[in-house]
């Protein structure tokens, strides 16, 4: 027996052995290996836009290096695209960009911020080029700032105003017993209201509506201005499905060229003055914006503006590139205040909020934070509910007109399954002390003073959140209740009510932060630099993705997707200051 455990420990070990020096061979020639392999710079290029991959602001650093090889993500985020791109307009290399049936997972607003860095790229005389098979409607209206616009003969173009769906689960929770037991303070805090109806409510459909018209007027006049169409023609297009074909879409003036991949490419060469038997110099964007990074890092100003990015659902703990955790932020808030050379701070949120106590940690940081250097607020495809709490106090707060904003309000969120365990026959009891000595418990009805205890926390964290607001946008605390109640509103809704101060991206709202530090010369620098190490990467990798790829193809990805969601429910802990629905805008 102990010859076998012997073996087993042997061949342990040397499998342990072989893979850290499988990975370390792989880290290595990462390192010194990776320039040679990405392409080269050469005159007379095209830079090739291609967003796959790309879907924060920021892609994360990590005070471990592991984590960075280790890491899912992309190590370039929209926001060093950006700054790629504006550096492309003054490089004599590069002559223009080249979109190529692009794929996007951006959202909106950030589309929006990538649509004006392309349209201030052509003010340099340069040209913008895109070609399709198929345009969904998201990417139309980034496309459609180019110079020209090609799709496929037998292709389709997506184009007919914005909707949205919201899943309800009240008749689920009937049939099966398990109900979610919730608390809210907000006519308009609909996040819970899939539990408690089975249809939406006028005051839910109320705002839903007046987001999606709202969102859908700025992409609306953006294309227009593109495309030199009015907004009533557009709007035409929507309603009839006038472009849902490549003939229909070039007579409507949506597209230039009815055109295969090759034409594309020579009438590309015809824009670079390239006979059409030689091949044209590219460069990818991804490699484009590593080097712009690098030039960037040996020629840093003394003078630092630091960009604080906060990004997804908030929560307790670290936090990552798609979580906001209060041991990021405050650690990085505190070190930015405490450093000489940075000069102001601009925050980056893009969040539907998430942990109302955490959203109140970060605030403080934030308040204490403006007392020492100014703080700008740079809102991002979200900055709602608690998103929106961690803003209220800045020195400045910028969105885009597409922004979703506001969300002030707060719920609680409980699982219930006393009616499930009747069904099966359990019966559950307790026996206690005093009156309010045990804990909730998701098998017995809610305890009436348990239920009055917590709605008053609700209160207190509510009437707290527009205090909060009230301080920082220098309202009354009535103004504010008025507007709040968990209503959503859209950026350039959010400017005419005084939740938000100027229309305008994250560059926008650097310049801003430089004007109050009274700096001219400076750079940027990015935070956070996250604390985790490498057992929280091989947690997910490489089996966690497996994992969900695995069940998506058993149940399918609509399965999944509701999966997620009451995965999501059981996370949150806490009450909650977190955009009032979950919703998927087509």
């Amino acid at each position: 027996m102990k010859f076998l455990s012997n073996v087993i420990a042997t061949v342990v070990g040397l499998f342990v052995f072989l893979m850290l020096m499988f990975f370390g061979i792989i880290f290595i020639a990462t390192l010194f290996g990776g320039e040679s392999e990405s392409e080269s710079l050469k005159n007379n290029s095209v830079l090739e836009l291609n967003l796959e991959d790309v879907k924060y602001d920021y892609a994360g650093k990590y005070k471990d290096p592991w984590m960075s090889f280790f890491s899912e993500e992309e190590n370039i985020g929209l926001s060093d695209i950006i700054n790629a791109i504006d550096i492309a307009s003054m490089d004599d290399n590069i002559k223009g960009i080249s979109i190529l049936n692009n794929v996007s997972n951006l959202g909106m607003t950030q589309s929006k911020d990538l649509r004006n860095a392309l349209a201030n790229f052509k003010k340099s005389g340069k040209f913008v080029m895109a070609y399709a098979n198929t345009y969904t409607q998201k990417e139309y209206y980034l496309n459609s700032v180019a110079s020209s616009i090609y799709l496929n003969p037998v292709g389709e173009l997506d184009f007919k105003g914005l909707s949205s769906e919201i899943m309800f689960y009240k008749d689920l929770q009937d049939k099966t017993g398990v109900k979610m037991e919730v608390l809210r303070h907000g006519k308009y805090k609909s996040a819970v209201e899939p539990f408690l109806e089975n249809k939406m409510s006028d005051a839910n459909r109320e705002q839903t509506a007046s987001l999606l018209q709202s969102i859908w007027n700025s992409v609306a006049n953006d294309i227009a201005k593109s495309r030199n169409i009015s907004v009533d023609k557009l709007n035409q297009i929507a309603n009839r499905l006038l472009a849902r074909t490549p003939e229909m879409a070039k007579k409507e003036g949506l597209i230039d060229y009815i055109a295969y991949e090759d034409k594309y490419h020579n009438d590309l060469k015809k824009a670079l003055k390239i006979k059409p038997n030689k091949e044209y110099n590219k460069i990818s964007i991804s490699d484009y914006t590593h080097k712009m990074i690098s030039t960037a890092l040996m020629n840093e100003s003394e003078d630092k503006i630091a960009i604080i990015y906060a990004q997804g659902e908030i929560m307790s703990g670290e936090g990552d590139v798609n979580t906001i955790g209060e041991g990021s932020m405050r650690r990085s808030l505190q070190e930015a205040r405490k450093d000489k050379n940075i000069k102001a701070i601009v925050l980056r949120i893009d969040s539907p909020g998430g942990n109302a106590l955490t959203s109140d940690l970060i605030w403080r940081e934030v308040e204490l934070t403006k007392k020492v250097k100014p703080i700008v607020v740079s809102m991002g495809n979200y900055a709602a509910s608690g998103g929106y709490y961690m803003a209220c106090n800045a020195n400045t707060i910028f969105a885009q007109n597409n922004t979703i904003t506001g969300s002030i309000g707060v719920f609680g969120i409980l699982p219930n399954f006393s009616q499930l365990t009747k069904k099966i026959g359990i019966n559950i009891e307790q026996v206690k002390t005093h009156e309010n000595a045990s804990d909730y418990s998701p098998f017995v009805p809610m305890d009436e003073n348990f239920k009055a205890v917590t709605l008053e926390g609700i209160e207190h964290v509510y009437k707290t959140f527009i205090s909060h607001v009230a301080q920082g946008r220098k309202m009354n605390f009535a103004a504010v209740d008025s507007i709040a109640q968990g209503r959503v509103w859209s950026g350039s809704e959010a400017l005419k009510i005084g939740l938000i101060d100027k229309i305008g991206g994250l560059n926008a709202a650097i310049v801003e932060a430089a004007k109050l530090s009274k700096t001219q010369n400076y750079s940027t620098q990015n935070f956070p630099v996250y604390e985790k190490n490498l057992n929280d990467v091989f947690s997910n990798f490489p089996l966690g993705s497996s994992k969900a790829n695995i069940i998506k193809e058993e149940i399918g990805n609509e399965n999944y997707q509701l999966l997620q969601q009451i995965k999501k429910f059981q996370s949150r802990k806490g009450i909650q200051a977190l955009l009032p629905f979950e919703m998927a805008i087509y």
